[in-house]
């Protein structure tokens, strides 16, 4: 593995110098970025994969529930293009997971996809004129966009400032692209974290952002499971599916909570599940007989599972899934006063 990175170490420096010079065309104003009269808040990130970006924008969205938001993604690996507004005809398949995820989850939410960041804001602000407050899911790279708030999500797991580019790393840009956030969140923390290990993150994040940028440090907090299929109750006796990044830190959680993981169905991140894929599911659940086994996926994973064509498999199965939630482990109120007074200067 290591003389493999070696070699790919010369493609990591070009991409590299490619993704530099197209910054410095967009901060010398050569490329153009554009502004908005309303506040635009970026969640993001400088690595592919997930990051944990999803629970962050949901606690935006709780966050600003007093305000109209409204949620603008690219619609990652979405069977559409252009601009789609959500609506009761769509699914995670017409506008992507995450986006779909937020619909159903935030009602009063607008939700919407386009890959032209500034064309999609442009067109909710024509059809939902009485929106208050745009939040750009994975955008930090959309340089199209100004916005008023800049949030770089970086996976305790994997930082940014410990990380190469692709394709010997995870990075998507230099290290330097940090400089343009306006606060750094570590997210999926261990919940004991040691003020010395925070220290020691803060020192290494450091040295590529600018010198005020606040950073914060955030776990998950998991909820009750919530059952979608034949049973109402989740057995400590599971079948794991997941289609998400990274699957580590839910199988940790799990084990601590006392689950026996007796099988991981294990798809990519963003998979979308077909009927071969429910088949697998039912018999594996079937190899373990009468005993009392659930079958535990996450909220990403179950919006795509409960699509109707699914249904009819779905409610005669033990379907549950893991809710979870952001929670800080310090600073909290210093990030929501971060985040509303932005909102507040426009509204």
């Amino acid at each position: 593995m290591k003389f493999l990175k070696m070699l790919l170490f010369p493609f990591a420096l070009l991409y590299g110098g490619v993704m530099l010079l197209r910054n410095f065309l967009y901060d010398q104003g050569f490329f153009k970025s554009e502004k908005f009269d309303l506040p635009v808040i970026s969640v993001g990130n400088l690595t592919v994969g997930g990051t944990g970006k999803t629970p962050h924008v949901e606690f935006l969205l709780r966050l600003l529930k007093n305000y109209k938001t409204a949620t603008l993604s690219r619609g990652y690996k979405r069977t559409t293009s252009g601009f789609v507004l959500a609506n009761p005809t769509v699914s995670a398949a017409t506008i992507g997971d995450e986006p779909f995820q937020y619909y159903l989850d935030f009602p009063e939410t607008t939700v919407a996809v386009c890959e032209k960041r500034a064309e999609g804001i442009r067109k909710i602000q024509d059809l939902k004129p009485e929106t208050e407050v745009i939040i750009l899911d994975d955008a930090f790279q959309h340089r199209a966009v100004t916005p008023t708030l800049n949030l770089l999500i970086t996976d305790f797991y994997r930082r940014f400032d410990t990380d190469f580019m692709l394709p010997t790393g995870l990075l998507r840009e230099p290290r330097s692209g940090a400089k343009r956030a306006d606060a750094v969140i570590v997210s999926k923390c261990p919940e004991n974290l040691l003020a010395s290990e925070k220290q020691q993150i803060e020192n290494g994040i450091k040295k590529y952002t600018k010198s005020a940028t606040p950073i914060f440090f955030t776990a998950y907090a998991y909820g009750e499971t919530v059952g979608f299929g034949a049973e109402k109750v989740c057995s400590k006796k599971i079948i794991l599916v997941t289609g998400i990044a990274n699957a580590e830190p839910l199988k940790t959680y799990l084990q601590q909570a006392g689950y026996e993981i007796l099988e991981h169905l294990n798809w990519p991140d963003h998979h979308h599940y077909s009927g071969a894929d429910l088949e697998k599911i039912r018999l594996v659940l079937e190899r373990f007989g009468n005993e009392n086994v659930s079958i535990l996926t996450t909220r990403k994973d179950a919006v795509k599972l409960m699509q109707p064509a699914f249904t009819g498999t779905v409610k005669q199965l033990p379907f549950f899934f893991l809710p979870i939630e952001v929670k800080f482990l310090e600073k909290r109120a210093e990030f929501e006063q971060m985040v509303l007074s932005t909102v507040k200067a426009y509204v």
